[in-house]
């Protein structure tokens, strides 16, 4: 097949943990042709969407671990399949490359996960259509709401809805600590919408990713474990990563929510949950697939490809 995957530069790849590479070296290894290009190489002209692309080629080689061919135009349907691997911020940008995917899907394209379902499972307020799996939570601009909530639950955590990593994530315990402050600076005064959630305790055993994927679990799981005070499991913020088998409210959540995303054309998910409660809908660019083959020997990568084949050979 020819796979492209759509990403952020390659500079930025550090591929001994970066789960696109992983899919890449997988998708190699079985003889598929990979090509490569950013949101910014797509192009809509006269109704045809195309993208400026380059072959890559994999060396194996850990420092210049691939060569490019020279980039050329192509029209997205001429791919097999394209994967989608941008990170966030979900900002309008995001959106407006989803918009071109979309019409690339109805020239022919196969995306993957589908632009149209990434759009509607923002992935802080997609735990909203699932709400017994959830500790309490609000999503709001409104101040005395937001006070109102802390009031109820006294330990709470504060984070925007487009951020990524742990970025802008507050604990205001019971005694409200600048509560005032921190909530005028997320919401920008009221201009900007929300979500605070319960704290969990539970955050001590780790943030756990659990992946679905063609609406299965990953029978293991990476638990992201806070360090030096944070209450922030996610690697990017410093947390430690501990793979471990699935557990049974883990496995109960994801087989619950697994065939439905699968069914609306999300063929990888990253559940987040914390405790039994689940936190996150991850949809974007989940992670944690070279964490988890390290620790555990499962092959994540070879699962994902294995989902690709399937959905696109049947």
């Amino acid at each position: 097949m020819k796979i492209a995957f759509l990403a952020d530069p390659l500079s930025g790849f550090k591929i001994y943990k970066d789960s696109t590479f992983a899919m890449m070296r997988e998708a190699a290894r079985r003889g598929h042709a990979l090509y490569f290009f950013e949101q910014r190489d797509m192009v809509l002209e006269e109704g045809i969407v195309s993208a400026r692309v380059m072959q890559i080629h994999l060396t194996g080689e850990p420092d210049v671990w691939y060569t490019a061919d020279d980039a050329v135009d192509v029209k997205l349907s001429e791919f097999d399949a394209i994967i989608e691997r941008k990170d966030p911020p979900f900002d309008m940008e995001y959106v407006y490359g989803t918009y071109l995917l979309e019409l690339a899907v109805r020239q022919g394209a196969c995306v993957i996960n589908s632009p149209s379902a990434i759009r509607d499972h923002n992935e802080k307020l997609a735990i909203g259509q699932f709400s017994q799996y959830t500790s309490p939570t609000m999503v709001s601009s409104d101040e005395a709401r937001l006070r109102a909530f802390h009031a109820k639950h006294g330990d709470v955590i504060f984070k925007p809805l487009d951020g990524m990593g742990g970025a802008g994530i507050f604990r205001v315990k019971s005694d409200a600590l600048n509560l005032g402050s921190i909530i005028e600076t997320l919401t920008a005064n009221g201009r900007h919408t929300i979500m605070a959630q319960k704290f969990i305790p539970a955050i001590d055993k780790g943030d756990k990713r659990v992946l679905v994927i063609g609406g299965k679990p990953v029978p293991f799981v990476l638990a992201r474990i806070p360090q030096n005070g944070e209450v922030r499991g996610n690697l990017a913020a410093g947390g430690i990563g501990v793979a471990q088998p699935i557990g049974e409210r883990d496995r109960e959540i994801a087989e619950a929510l697994g065939p439905l995303l699968a069914e609306r054309g999300l063929l990888l998910v990253g559940l987040d949950v914390i405790g039994d409660n689940l936190t996150e809908v991850n949809v974007t660019s989940p992670t944690c697939f070279q964490e988890i083959f390290d620790q555990t020997g499962f092959d994540v990568a070879a699962m994902f490809i294995d989902a690709v084949e399937q959905k696109v050979l049947g």
